[in-house]
């Protein structure tokens, strides 16, 4: 199967009948409105982490051309198709308002020099952070009972696991290049565990609140509330053997190694994910 057919099968914006939806049934659900417009922001924002990843690897063309014709194509596609859905079932929210204002927030923590020390190791990084973006889209597609949000957050859900498998790939490459221990590994995989409830989320949520309501803004009690709740949606509704499965793959450890250091690592990741 050549590229070009490959591309042409992956979905589109357009391919989202936004019509199916039943506005009236969503629009009273103010989670949904935080998760999927949160979401928005921080899809539509991986440009800026796209090219720092690009001039990280500058020299290294697959990974370069992957990185600009597909993993940013889809990512800023997932953040047109929930902006798209925001739109459409709350015409009032100011997105474009918002959004510049997340973005003036979200640019400060986009830097090279924030990027893990090693070429695998950030690779290794990016692979937890597909997981974890992975698990919110599964845990997304299984909250709802609407059904063209089901069927997007599926659909993102699945590229998120695709990307994965790249960087994955890419990693272990890198990793025999740098003779690169599993010590180093694991420290990356456990920090980066430690982050994936991090400021990205944190900074979409206080301008989309801003925007959306002003006086929740306004009250920091109220808005750790609203956080908590969104965190909790997702919670109830992953799988988390499925994300720990994934989390620890680029370990790679051998079958009496994983036997005697697998549960306490199991027991570290479920208690992040979990908390």
């Amino acid at each position: 199967m050549t590229a070009r057919h490959e591309e042409k099968k992956h979905w589109a914006v357009e391919d989202i009948d936004f019509a199916r939806i039943d506005t009236a049934h969503v629009r009273k659900d103010e989670n949904l409105f935080y998760l999927v417009a949160c979401a928005s922001f921080i899809e539509s924002g991986s440009d800026l982490y796209t090219h720092n990843l690009v001039e990280y690897y500058r020299g290294d063309d697959e990974v370069e051309s992957w990185l600009r014709e597909h993993w940013e194509r889809e990512e800023l596609q997932h953040g047109a198709a929930l902006r798209a859905y925001v739109a459409y079932v709350w015409p009032e929210f100011d997105w474009e308002r918002a959004y510049q204002s997340f973005l003036d927030e979200y640019s400060q923590y986009c830097k090279v020099e924030l990027l893990e020390p090693t070429r695998a190791q950030e690779l290794a990084a990016r692979c937890v952070v597909e997981t974890g973006t992975a698990t919110y889209y599964r845990a997304l597609a299984r909250a709802t009972d609407e059904p063209v949000l089901k069927q997007l957050a599926g659909l993102i859900a699945n590229d998120e696991v695709n990307h994965y498998k790249h960087f994955y790939q890419y990693f272990r490459r890198y990793r025999t290049l740098e003779k690169i221990g599993r010590s180093r590994v694991l420290g990356t995989l456990g920090r980066r565990t430690l982050e994936l409830k991090n400021e990205d989320a944190d900074c979409a949520i206080r301008h989309v609140v801003k925007v959306h309501r002003p006086d929740l803004a306004a009250d920091p009690a109220r808005l750790k509330e609203l956080t908590s709740q969104m965190s909790r949606t997702v919670r109830i509704n992953l799988k988390p053997e499925t994300t720990i499965k994934m989390i620890m793959r680029p370990l790679e450890l051998p079958v009496m190694v994983q036997n005697m250091i697998e549960f306490p690592i199991r027991q570290f990741m479920q208690h992040v994910l979990l908390r």
